[in-house]
C-alpha cells in the first residue's frame, strides 16, 4: 500500500510549525551598523535610510545602550572624519573618530561588541579605498568604466594594517576589512600578531560586489569615489566562481568570518560560500536594500515587519551564520515578542 507524504500536517498548527522550522532568526546572530560624524550633540537623521541617525562621539554611547536594549549585542562601526587627504591619516590617527567613538562606546555599554569597518575610502580625499594610481593603459575616466583607477596595493595594505591595529588598541573587539585589497587578511593578521593582538578575530568582506545597492549607504558615510568608480577592486556581479576563489584566499591568509555583500541578490553566492568554507559566513543586508522596504512601506505597498523577517529569513535559509542588517535593532525588538 502506497502512504502518500503529506507535509501540510506539519503546517496546520502554529506551534507545530515552529517546531519543525528549519531556518531561524534571533538577535545573537545580528549586527547593528552606527555611523558616526563629527561634533557634538548631534543625532542626524538620514533621509536615503529612513528610520536611522548618524551620532557624534558624545552620543554614540547613549544609542549603543538602545541597541542593547533591543537585544542586539554586537555593533559595525563607520566613521566620517573631519579631515579627509590622500593618506588616510584620519583612519589610523590615535584620536580618529572611530578611535575616540569605541572608547565612548566601551565606556557607556563594556559589554557591547564592538567591530569596525576597515576601510580607507572615507579617510580619503578622493573617497577610493586606497591609495590611487592610474592605469595608463586605460583611457582616462571613459563614460561607464572606471575611469583607468587601480590602487597601489602595498602601500595601501600598510596603512590598512595600521588603521585595524590603531582600532584593537582603542578597544574594538573584531575588524573587518572592506577594500578588497590583494592580500589585506595576511597583512592585518601580521600586524596583529606582531603587536600582541593574536586573539583579535578578523572578519573579512570576502566577496564585496561592485553593486548599486551601497547609495544610501555612500551618502551616509560620506565615501562616495569623486572619480571613476570601484570596478576594478570590487568584484563583478555575474561572477561566483570569483567569490569562491577569494574566500579561499582570505581563510587561507587568516580570516576568521567571511562576508558576503550585497546579501539579497547573491543569495546564491552565500549558499556557495556555506558549502566550501568552516569558518562562520556573514552576509551584510545593504542600505539599498534597507531603503527599498523602508520606501515600500512607506507607500503602504508591503508590511515592513513581514518583509524585514522574510528578508532576514531568507539570508539565514541560503547559509549566513550572522547578518549585518540596519534592521537588527527592529527586528530584535520583534523576535521578542514571538
Amino acid at each position: 500500500m502506497n502512504i502518500p507524504i503529506r507535509p501540510r500536517r506539519l503546517r496546520g498548527n502554529p506551534v507545530l510549525r515552529g517546531m519543525v522550522r528549519e531556518a531561524r532568526v534571533s538577535p545573537e546572530q545580528l549586527i547593528q551598523p552606527a555611523f558616526i560624524i563629527p561634533g557634538k550633540g548631534k543625532k542626524e537623521p538620514l533621509a536615503s535610510m529612513p528610520g536611522l541617525c548618524r551620532f557624534s562621539v558624545d552620543r554614540i554611547g547613549a544609542e549603543a545602550r538602545e541597541i542593547l536594549k533591543a537585544g542586539i549585542k554586537a555593533m559595525l562601526l563607520f566613521g566620517v572624519p573631519e579631515h579627509k587627504d590622500e593618506k588616510a591619516s584620519g583612519a589610523y590617527a590615535r584620536g580618529g573618530i572611530i578611535q575616540r567613538a569605541i572608547e565612548a562606546i566601551k565606556k557607556a555599554v563594556p559589554e557591547m561588541y564592538v567591530i569596525t569597518d576597515v576601510c580607507l575610502c572615507e579617510y580619503m580625499s578622493h573617497g577610493h579605498c586606497g591609495v590611487v594610481t592610474k592605469n595608463p593603459s586605460q583611457p582616462p575616466f571613459f563614460k561607464g568604466g572606471s575611469g583607468g583607477i587601480i590602487i597601489d596595493n602595498d602601500p595601501t595594505l600598510e596603512l590598512l594594517a595600521k588603521t585595524a591595529v590603531s582600532h584593537i588598541k582603542a578597544g574594538a573587539d573584531m575588524v573587518a576589512p572592506s577594500g578588497m585589497m590583494d592580500g589585506c587578511i595576511a597583512a592585518i593578521r601580521a600586524a596583529l600578531d606582531r603587536d600582541g593582538f593574536a586573539n583579535t578575530p578578523i572578519m573579512s568582506y570576502a566577496a564585496k560586489y561592485a553593486s548599486c545597492f551601497y547609495g544610501p549607504f555612500r551618502d551616509a558615510a560620506e565615501g562616495a569615489p569623486s572619480f571613476g568608480d570601484r570596478k576594478t577592486y570590487q568584484m563583478d556581479p555575474p561572477n561566483v566562481r570569483e567569490a569562491i576563489k577569494e574566500v579561499k584566499l582570505d581563510v587561507a591568509e587568516g580570516a576568521d568570518i567571511v562576508m558576503v555583500k550585497p546579501a539579497l541578490a547573491y543569495l546564491d553566492v552565500i549558499t556557495r560560500v556555506r558549502e566550501i568554507v568552516d569558518v562562520p559566513v556573514a552576509a551584510y543586508n545593504v542600505s539599498g536594500e534597507y531603503s527599498m522596504i523602508k520606501a515600500a512601506a512607506a507607500n503602504g505597498w508591503l508590511d515592513e515587519k513581514k518583509a524585514v523577517m522574510e528578508v532576514l529569513t531568507a539570508i539565514r535559509r541560503a547559509g549566513a551564520d550572522i547578518i549585518i542588517t540596519y534592521f537588527a535593532k527592529d527586528a530584535a525588538r520583534w523576535l521578542s515578542v514571538f
